[in-house]
């Protein structure tokens, strides 16, 4: 081949090299900037989004376990307890309204709280009962003749009570109670706190009580504590 023609294939066969790698160069530069061109999202702060979930729903309160409409009463939830729409547990501790009832009273039970595992021999329970009778509301705050020594005052939920202890016991059987009393919304409330049972010594052999009265005395108060007035 002459030898000027071989320098110029030559020559032309570099810058055909030369083009072919610039190209090439380009177009890596174009792919490897592509994704840059996009804007990339940040992940929320899981803690954010959680603040703002809780501003946005806060959690909703227990429903009380009972309520009458207002002005009334009302008892929020107590764990280790069972409600009760009924007073029929206790042999000494009569299914009435109120604890000591008068001669033609005519309340109605609302609701008990039961401790759980009361039984025969060991029991607990709050009763909360109502009447709208002229003769026991008149008589509400006035303790009856059961009760034991002179009564005080105590606050429920804000609300002044009449507040005296009780007790009976017959036929090996046995009943303690803290009963409170006011009139409010113009009808006669009583709750009473009572621990009820059975000697365990009579039973062959000797039963065990589910719990003792002091647990029983400090699950009462929480009851107690769980009462409220609607307005």
């Amino acid at each position: 081949m002459h030898p000027t023609l071989r320098t110029v294939l030559a020559g032309a066969a570099m810058v055909a090299l030369a083009t072919a790698c610039t190209a090439s160069d380009a177009d890596a530069s174009r792919e490897t900037a592509a994704p840059s061109a996009l804007p990339t999202a940040t992940p929320p702060d899981t803690d954010t989004v959680a603040s703002v979930a809780g501003r946005a729903t806060p959690p909703a309160q227990s429903a009380d376990a009972f309520a009458e409409s207002a002005p009334g009463i009302a008892v929020r939830p107590v764990a280790g307890t069972t409600v009760h729409r009924d007073f029929k547990r206790s042999y000494l501790a009569m299914d009435t309204w109120t604890l000591y009832p008068a001669e033609g009273s005519t309340g109605q039970p609302l609701v008990a709280l039961v401790l759980d595992g009361s039984n025969e021999i060991t029991s607990a329970e709050m009763r909360i009962g109502r009447s709208d009778g002229a003769a026991d509301v008149k008589s509400c705050t006035t303790p009856p003749s059961d009760a034991a020594g002179k009564a005080d005052t105590a606050d429920v939920d804000g609300v002044r009570t009449t507040h005296f202890s009780s007790s009976d016991a017959a036929m090996s059987h046995y009943l303690s109670a803290d009963s409170y009393r006011v009139v409010y919304g113009g009808a006669c409330y009583a709750v009473d706190l009572i621990i009820a049972g059975t000697r365990p010594e009579v039973y062959d052999p000797p039963r065990t009580p589910p719990f003792t009265a002091q647990q029983a005395k400090a699950a009462l108060a929480a009851m107690l504590a769980a009462v409220h007035w609607t307005h």
